[in-house]
């Protein structure tokens, strides 16, 4: 992966397939220079057998290949970036998943189109799910949460309908771009 929104992209992938109703993704970057990215679902969750043996590229429970690298690679990256790795999952109620990385590693990836990264898991999944974002950095918080867009819209409006999916990316970009804008890492 190039950059982190392209990991998140995949990670947030899983937890659509996992059949989450909610996934949230949280980026926080400190005064530091340490991210944090948090990435929780309330998809079905996975066994003890499972989660101990995921961040393997060898355990998938993908029937259409036999490796699965996005959370191996995604803690390989945290380390080698001077962060940590932790993921935590319960059958019935969800997985999270924490990244952190020290932005000033010169290891660390950067963070890639984010706005980009939202609006496509967004518009690739037009009625379902729902997707919380929160964001912080020295420069503000940002917010994002496709609940109330849809108490707006009504649940039968999907959000590729062109008018929508405008509307969607310029709201991603007045909330995201003043706190992620110009180049973190």
């Amino acid at each position: 992966m190039r950059d982190l929104s392209l990991h998140l992209l995949d990670l947030a992938q899983n937890s659509i397939t996992a059949g989450a109703s909610l996934v949230t993704v949280k980026i926080a970057i400190d005064d530091a220079g340490m991210l944090t990215l948090t990435l929780e679902d309330n998809g079905k969750g996975m066994s003890h057998e499972l989660l101990s043996r995921v961040t393997s590229p060898f355990a998938t429970t993908r029937t259409t290949r036999k490796v699965g690298l996005g959370i191996p690679m995604m803690k390989e990256n945290a380390e080698k970036a001077g962060g940590t790795f932790s993921l935590s999952s319960e059958e019935g109620k969800g997985t999270t998943l924490i990244a952190t990385m020290d932005t000033k590693n010169i290891d660390c990836l950067p963070l890639g189109d984010l706005t980009g990264t939202l609006l496509s898991l967004m518009l690739t999944n037009p009625l379902s799910p729902d997707f919380l974002f929160e964001g912080s950095t020295p420069k503000g918080k940002a917010v994002f949460d496709t609940r109330e867009v849809r108490g707006v819209l009504g649940s039968d409006i999907p959000f590729n309908e062109p008018s929508v999916a405008s509307w969607l990316k310029e709201a991603l970009e007045e909330e995201i771009n003043p706190i992620f804008g110009g180049v973190w890492i």
